[in-house]
């Protein structure tokens, strides 16, 4: 099978690496918050034919290595994946509601955007293994 994907007129290779955090980075995305996360990307990435390549939820931030078709900007994939996924988890655990410092607005306002490139092999490694990389260097902080 070829890497590549086809459209009416376009063959094409878009692979990008997309970053973002909850507002202030608070340490939220476990258990049920976290797999719902997981859940909404999937569902929310399906029918605008976006493919998820890797993922990985950590407690403050979503990696996630995707393939964006050429008629969808990379902004406006990311707007809907953070604005469906904030409403749906809102919605869900209401309690999240109740916090004073989330208000209507769960994700920051920005994201990191990467293209892939050549070294989809490193980056993907990166991304599946960020969090066992993030829990030794806590280990080793606090003298674990």
């Amino acid at each position: 099978m070829s890497r590549f994907r086809k459209l009416t007129h376009t063959i094409w290779h878009c692979q990008y690496h997309i970053v973002w955090v909850p507002k202030y980075r608070h340490r939220i995305l476990t258990g049920m918050v976290g797999n719902e996360v997981k859940q909404c990307v999937h569902v929310f990435s399906s029918p605008k034919s976006c493919e998820i390549i890797e993922m990985n939820v950590q407690v403050d931030h979503v990696h996630l290595i995707c393939m964006i078709p050429p008629k969808l900007r990379v902004s406006d994939y990311v707007g809907i994946v953070k604005g469906r996924t904030a409403i749906r988890l809102l919605r869900r655990f209401p309690d999240l509601r109740k916090r004073c410092y989330w208000g209507n607005h769960f994700w920051t306002k920005g994201y990191c955007v990467d293209t892939v490139g050549l070294y989809e092999d490193k980056i993907r490694q990166y991304v599946k293994y960020q969090e066992d990389k993030e829990r030794r260097e806590e280990q080793m902080k606090f003298g674990f």
